[in-house]
């Protein structure tokens, strides 16, 4: 049987992996969003065509984003 601390440990490694996946999917949901405004205002007549690609991208990252938090979870009750 495995010591109280090496399940506290197993669980904040978790902790750290989820906080690590949401930042990440956020900073790069901001830096697409950023990109997006900054082509839209040098081109305002292509902004459907840049909108649907930066939602379509947007939606990718937040499947990534989900799917490490998923990962995480399932670890955080494996270790207990």
């Amino acid at each position: 049987m495995l010591p109280f601390f090496a399940f506290s440990t197993a669980h904040l490694a978790a902790g750290f992996g989820a906080a690590i996946a949401v930042i990440g999917a956020g900073y790069g949901i901001g830096k697409l969003a950023t990109s997006a405004m900054e082509g839209i205002a040098r081109q305002p007549e292509a902004a459907g065509d840049i909108r649907g690609s930066m939602i379509l991208a947007a939606a990718l990252i937040e499947g990534v984003g989900l799917f490490a938090l998923v990962v995480c979870i399932i670890l955080a009750t494996k270790a207990a």
